[in-house]
């Protein structure tokens, strides 16, 4: 029993005891609300200094919390350590006596204690605010790097759900769905709704809008073409799917584009394009369910234990706003729902979840066994004790934006106005150029800058 114990306090020794009595989601509501309400400022101000989550997983939520802050130099740093974090996690090749210790130990008290692993989606976003952080800071080699490095994280996602993904598309055939064409020029399955959750929109839109900038167009069309699977009623990604797929002269996919979506817009001697990538709210929180399970045990005894689940509240997300650019009201288009790839997530982890919640139950009533043949008030302590430490594990990069959409628009040439609740942000486009515009929008405030991309195709 002494050793018992012994191990599983060692197991917990690193961690801090705000773990053991309450969930992510509740640690962070401050930092949350703050950013939901688009008070960037009192956000990062909030940020704790303190592991919650983990090296990973706080350095992901600082590296955004900065980001939208307007606080760059600390975002790029907070978003290496979180990347840093991930390759010591990745690199491990066999498990420490200590993190042996550490599982063992969070059997028998909750899950929140077990070191965070990303998901693959929060991974792709990691590596998307890199690339814009380098983006914002001119460094477009750096970006596209941290492009490839996103896109590797798409692959392996997609391989490792390719069953998955294929059945949905045979079940979208037997339903007489066809295809999108985006799924069949870029060979993926045509799974509908389940290739969103899984592949992210935004990341192939900005890795395909990065490479033609730098003018490798064969790499541009083949982010194009997987964009246009995840996203087919996107005008940003046709438009950038058309355009690449008629310069580099690809005739026969060219033919099957324009017969679906028309010609691309082109541009006149006296005219420039500009593209917005327009990030909206954030992502729902995890939030704690629970419920009181009774074991019965020798000489009629009982305990009351505590089984926590993390789930998400079913909620309304009202469309993506208008933008108003040179004083027109344009409606933004979707890019990726961040909620959908979220609860994707979690309806792939719960199984595990739920059988380690049942293991956890047995471990902690074995647990109480031991104590109570000692003395009663140890099992009634360990009763307790079991009751307040069992909280749901809701850890989730929950400083990530609702959902993104884009707007793109031929203007003429010359000074530009867009005005975002009600603030007018003013920008030059020069004649057959075109101008990136990233924002993120919270509550009545936004942040946002821009970036000359040059001459696309």
């Amino acid at each position: 029993m002494l050793g018992l114990s012994t191990l599983l306090l060692n197991g917990c020794a690193t961690f801090t005891a705000s773990n053991l009595f309450s969930h992510y989601s509740a640690q962070n509501s401050d930092v949350y609300e703050a950013v939901a309400a688009g008070s960037y400022t009192d956000a990062a101000e909030a940020l704790d200094d303190g592991t919650i989550g983990g090296d990973i997983l706080d350095n992901m939520e600082r590296g955004r919390v900065y980001w939208l802050a307007q606080q760059y130099p600390k975002s790029m740093q907070a978003l290496h350590a979180s990347d840093h974090a991930v390759d010591v996690l990745q690199q491990k090749a066999k498990i420490s006596l200590s993190e042996t210790a550490s599982s063992l130990g969070v059997l028998a008290v909750n899950d929140n204690l077990h070191t965070y692993t990303p998901a693959d989606y929060e991974l792709g976003f990691l590596h998307l605010y890199l690339g814009l952080n380098y983006l914002r800071d001119n460094h477009l080699e750096d970006a596209i790097v941290e492009m490839r490095r996103a896109n590797a994280v798409q692959k392996k996602a997609r391989e490792q759900r390719e069953k998955e993904l294929n059945s949905a598309q045979r079940k979208l055939s037997s339903e007489g769905v066809s295809p999108n064409l985006g799924s069949v020029l870029a060979h993926y399955p045509n799974a509908g709704k389940t290739l969103d959750a899984v592949q992210n929109g935004y990341l192939f839109l900005l890795s395909a809008l990065l490479y033609e900038a730098q003018g490798d167009l064969n790499d541009a069309y083949v982010d194009y073409r997987r964009a246009l699977a995840v996203a087919p009623n996107n005008p940003t990604v046709i438009q950038g799917t058309l355009r690449v797929a008629k310069s580099l002269g690809m005739q026969q996919d060219y033919a099957q584009l324009h017969a679906r979506y028309g010609k691309p817009v082109t541009l006149s001697a006296t005219q420039g394009r500009v593209i917005i990538i327009d990030e909206q709210g954030v992502v729902d929180q995890l939030r704690g369910w629970e419920l009181s399970l009774p074991l019965y045990g020798g000489h009629g005894t009982m305990a009351l234990y505590s089984v926590a689940l993390p789930h998400y509240p079913t909620r309304s997300h009202p469309p993506l706003a208008p933008l108003v650019i040179n004083g027109d009201s344009r409606q933004v288009a979707s890019l990726v729902d961040v909620n959908r790839m979220a609860k994707y997530n979690l309806s792939e982890r719960m199984p595990v979840l739920l059988l380690r919640q049942a293991i956890r139950v047995v471990a902690k009533d074995e647990l109480r066994k031991e104590m109570a043949k000692e003395d009663q008030i140890s099992g009634l302590v360990m009763n307790i004790w079991n009751t307040l430490t069992e909280q749901p594990d809701t850890r989730s990069w929950m400083m990530l934006p609702a959902q993104v959409g884009t707007l793109s628009r031929v203007v003429p040439a010359g000074e530009q106005t867009l005005t975002v609740s009600g603030h007018n942000y003013h920008f030059d486009v020069a004649a057959g150029k075109t101008v990136l515009v990233w924002m993120s929008r919270q509550g009545q405030q936004a942040t946002l800058w821009h970036k000359q991309l040059g001459q696309l195709q």
